[in-house]
């Protein structure tokens, strides 16, 4: 792809705080209009990463392009055409919804701004609302003021450090169909998250752990790098994992209630590792296709050994 199409370009970005290297040679690409979503422990460098790329942080070396403007040399350019949404609610409880907004867009001396704080209200569903005190929303509502908020300047580039943590998996949903709504019509997206019916939501994932992308591309792409076979088995799953959770031919094995996920990197040998217990009459067995969930934890896994 044309290297004009890549909203987000960097290269070999490198970031420490003290001693410490939080982002190891990071390089990525993001389209116009994605949903990138990026993963890994806490404490990988996902957060450092985003705001490098975004010119809210300086690299100590490294190179890159967002919406076009040098992430080193032009840096307050980009962060004007950035809306950034933190996991924590940032606006004021005394005030309501829509004296929120009106102070944000006073604060930036925004053009017609009544006219931006009604479109905000109505865009996110916050009309009928908006003469309450921000303090009395649930986590759901103050989530739609903040991405409000981040809307009020008509970003090209929308940063979500976390957005629906604390928030109830209707507001999630509603949330992330918003999210994708806004993609649909030319906004890009960078989102970190721990959940992974959201991860699945993304178009392409970056995993990073202990400031390393460790793999990057669709869902579907990265269940399929991973190289896992998976067998789901239900029943009396207890006596399964004594005898096969520390078998070699085993990669992770995943509990879910009444299953289990078995997953293995070599087929032949997974199959033979479990073959002693295929004929059990409490075990219902079934070769099914991975899930993304296996794939992290397992990342995750090979990480923190590699850390340690």
């Amino acid at each position: 792809m044309n290297s004009e199409n890549w909203i987000i370009d960097v290269q070999g970005l490198n970031k420490s705080f003290g001693d410490k290297l939080v982002v190891d040679n990071l390089s990525l690409q993001v389209r116009r209009g994605e949903i990138f979503g990026f993963l890994g422990p806490n404490g990988s460098g996902k957060t450092t990463s985003i705001r490098m790329m975004c010119g809210l942080l300086t690299p100590d070396s490294g190179s890159g392009h967002t919406l076009g403007y040098d992430i080193v040399r032009q840096a307050a350019d980009i962060k004007r055409h950035v809306g950034y949404m933190t996991q924590r609610f940032g606006l004021y409880d005394d005030l309501s919804l829509r004296e929120n907004l009106d102070f944000i867009a006073r604060i930036y001396g925004m053009p017609q701004r009544k006219q931006r704080v009604q479109q905000a209200l109505e865009r996110l569903g916050l009309q009928a609302r908006q003469n309450q005190l921000a303090g009395t929303l649930s986590g759901g509502w103050k989530q739609r003021l903040a991405l409000a908020a981040c809307m009020l300047h008509e970003p090209q580039l929308l940063l979500l450090d976390e957005p629906t943590a604390g928030v109830d998996p209707k507001a999630r949903r509603d949330f992330w169909d918003e999210i994708h709504q806004l993609a649909a019509e030319g906004m890009t997206v960078l989102v970190s998250t721990h959940y992974m019916d959201e991860a699945e939501r993304c178009h392409r994932l970056g995993y990073i752990a202990y400031g390393q992308l460790l793999a990057g591309g669709t869902p579907k792409e990265l269940i399929q790098q991973s190289q896992f076979t998976t067998w789901l088995v239900e029943g009396e799953v207890d006596v399964l994992l004594p005898a096969l959770q520390n078998h070699p031919a085993v990669a992770l094995i995943t509990r879910f209630g009444n299953s289990l996920h078995i997953n293995g990197l070599d087929a032949a040998a997974l199959a033979m590792a479990i073959e002693p217990f295929r004929q059990r009459n409490d075990l219902r067995w079934q070769l099914i296709t991975p899930q993304l969930e296996d794939v992290f934890i397992h990342l995750m896994q090979q990480s923190q050994d590699n850390f340690r």
